[in-house]
C-alpha cells in the first residue's frame, strides 16, 4: 500500500495497475478451473513477472500466487489422504472447504483491487514479494 504524502491522501494506482491486480487475483481461479487446478500459479505468477516495478500489482501477484501455493499443499494432501482410503472421509470435505476458501478469497481481492485496495491473503506460504 502506497505511503500518504504529508499533505494529502495516498495516490491511486494507475488504470494499468489496477486491471494488472485484478487479472493477478481472477487468473487463478481461471486457470484452475480450466486445467483441473494444475496451471493455478501461473497467471500471478505471469502478471508478478510482466509488473515487477510496479507495487499494486506486484503485490497483488505475489499475494495471489503465495496464495495459491500454499492451497496445492493442502491439495496434494487431500489427495494423499483419500489414497489411503481411511482418510477420505476428511480429505473431500476439506478439498470442498478448501475449494470456496479459494474461491471467496480470489474474488474478495479482485474486488479490493477494482477499489483500489490491497488485499492480503489468508494461510501464505511467503515465496514471492
Amino acid at each position: 500500500m502506497s505511503q500518504p504524502y504529508a499533505g494529502g491522501p495516498a495516490p491511486t494506482p494507475a488504470d494499468s495497475s489496477r486491471i494488472a491486480a485484478i487479472l493477478a487475483h481472477l487468473s487463478a481461479p481461471i486457470a484452475a478451473v480450466l486445467s483441473a487446478g494444475l496451471l493455478s500459479l501461473v497467471g500471478p505468477l505471469l502478471v508478478w513477472l510482466v509488473k515487477k516495478d510496479d507495487p499494486f500489482a506486484r503485490r497483488a501477484a505475489a499475494g495471489a500466487f503465495n496464495f495459491n501455493l500454499s492451497f496445492w499443499v493442502l491439495f496434494i494432501l487431500c489427495w494423499i489422504l483419500i489414497f489411503t482410503v481411511v482418510g477420505i472421509v476428511v480429505a473431500l470435505p476439506l478439498m470442498l472447504v478448501l475449494f470456496v476458501v479459494s474461491a471467496w478469497c480470489h474474488i474478495k481481492g479482485a474486488v479490493r483491487a477494482s477499489n483500489d485496495r490491497p488485499y492480503d491473503y489468508p494461510f501464505q506460504l511467503r515465496v514471492l514479494s
